[in-house]
């Protein structure tokens, strides 16, 4: 009785358009239900990045970090020019040669977590401005490095500044709607592309005038560009608000509402961070259980991935300068520069990279993350092993366009899960160990594609095709998912 008169009583209040319904529930249920009422006032960075949409702003930061991208393309790019040039100036060894390209990987693979580390603890976008200004400052000395073993030193102070690079796909990422991430940061192996045949281009007019020590000075105008212009780029709003800055965070999402002309959601910004803020940045947590089979399957992909990409890099020259014979030894004194045919065929090759970019853009929405990169691995594996029949100049120059392609996809395929598979406390940290795992597989492939293949290119071809064998299995075995996933804030949300 006591429950139908209260009933009654709130109906009358209420109005007279309100119908009855069932018998009144328990006092704690009618508080509930008051509350549920009340408009939810509160939004996560997730709902509002994804409710501004995609617009000017993005667009800018595609600019920005696509300037940072073509940079380092160019400076990983001049590797397969650079060992060629010394060892007809300075009479280097083969070993020698490739150790001119392993200790860049070294120089990113020491610095990556450290990097990823600077990002989670202190942002962004201090690590990728220090990256800027240390990177163009050691490149350019590497220009005038007066013997070998002081260019050594150099470009691995290079690596070094370049392994912060990766984090400018975590703050792209962070600021890209669901919807449209993944084509974005697939885009935006453009800018490597692009940097890539720029440096074949400025190789191919400047090498056989001015030489490789104006070659390195000229490739640093892009890093000087990109230091310029750091102190535009904005800074994570997913990191303000997990270290405790809500207010700058709303200003940058206030931003990107007036950037792209849409308004401003109303409420307050709340993080649903758990992680803490004293757990920001630990490499460590990368092998918590909830992570721990994620993050071993990943290192092996993105080992493996650099480890044929870098790889089919250094062998496109070897091949080109070698001949269609293969496998013929070369004396040490021998000196045989890079001719303009040389350089014409490494340029198709690095065209190669758009198709194979657009390529993944359709496959990866379709098939999703895991799928994609299996399937470019074993595709990579057949065409790796079709160069071994290295008939004429035709059919090596197309074998190596179409690997070519495949592979940078594949890379970009990496880029894109694993920003999305982590939360966002550890995702820079997560960025940077994968990067560090990879510059592992970069360290140990020129002596395959430099030093092995001069001895047996069908062993070397197939060291390339059961590496990616492997890693294709490894991609399969990933226990996510991320197509169509929002990006976490929370470690148990990637669970």
């Amino acid at each position: 009785m006591r429950r139908s008169k209260g009933y009654q009583d709130l109906d009358e209040n209420a109005s007279e358009l309100r119908q009855p319904v069932a018998p009144m529930p328990p006092p704690q249920e009618i508080e509930m239900a008051s509350v549920s009422v009340v408009p939810d006032d509160t939004f996560t960075v997730t709902q509002a990045v994804n409710a501004l949409g995609f617009g000017w702003f993005q667009v800018k930061l595609s600019l920005y970090t696509g300037l940072c991208w073509m940079a380092d393309s160019m400076e990983m790019t001049i590797l397969s020019i650079l060992s060629p040039a010394l060892h007809c100036e300075w009479n280097i060894s083969k070993y020698q040669q490739a150790l001119t390209t392993t200790v860049v990987f070294m120089g990113m693979m020491l610095s990556s977590t450290f990097w990823g580390n600077i990002s989670d603890r202190y942002g962004r976008k201090i690590a990728l401005s220090m990256c800027g200004v240390l990177l163009f400052y050691y490149g350019l000395l590497s220009a005038i490095a007066p013997n070998f073993l002081w260019l050594l030193f150099l470009r691995g102070l290079v690596g070094f500044a370049i392994g912060c690079v990766p984090q400018s796909v975590t703050l792209y990422a962070e600021f890209l709607p669901t919807k449209q991430r993944a084509k974005c940061v697939v885009l935006l192996d453009c800018f490597w592309a692009l940097g890539a045949c720029l440096e074949v281009a400025v190789a191919l007019v400047i090498m056989p005038t001015l030489g490789v020590h104006w070659l390195l000075a000229l490739s640093t105008i892009p890093l000087l560009i990109f230091a310029i212009i750091c102190p535009w780029l904005p800074e994570s709003a997913r990191f303000h608000v997990a270290s405790g800055q809500p207010d700058k965070a709303l200003a940058t999402l206030e931003k990107i509402a007036r950037d792209n002309g849409r308004p401003m959601l109303l409420g307050r910004l709340v993080c649903d961070d758990s992680v803490g803020i004293g757990q920001r940045g630990r490499l460590k947590h990368l092998l918590i259980p909830h992570l721990r089979n994620t993050s071993l399957l990943l290192w092996v992909i993105w080992m493996s991935c650099a480890f044929c990409y870098y790889g089919l890099v250094l062998m496109t020259t070897e091949l080109f300068e070698v001949g269609p014979s293969g496998g013929e030894q070369t004396c040490a004194a021998d000196c045989r520069p890079l001719q303009t045919t040389d350089y014409m065929d490494l340029l198709w090759t690095t065209l190669a990279e758009f198709p194979g970019i657009f390529a993944t853009i359709f496959i990866i929405e379709k098939f999703g993350r895991k799928r994609t990169m299996a399937i470019q691995f074993v595709i990579f594996a057949m065409c790796v092993c079709l160069l071994i029949y290295n008939t004429n100049r035709t059919f090596l120059t197309c074998i190596l366009f179409l690997a070519r392609g495949i592979i940078a996809g594949l890379f970009q395929a990496a880029y894109v899960y694993t920003p999305e598979v982590y939360p966002t406390a550890l995702r820079s940290t997560a960025v940077g160990a994968c990067s560090g795992v990879a510059r592992l597989g970069a360290m140990v492939t020129p002596y395959v594609a430099q030093v092995l293949l001069k001895n047996s290119i069908v062993i070397a071809i197939g060291v390339y095709s059961l590496a990616a064998l492997f890693a294709a299995i490894a991609c399969l075995a990933l226990p996510i998912e991320t197509k169509g996933r929002e990006m976490r804030d929370t470690i148990t949300a990637t669970s």
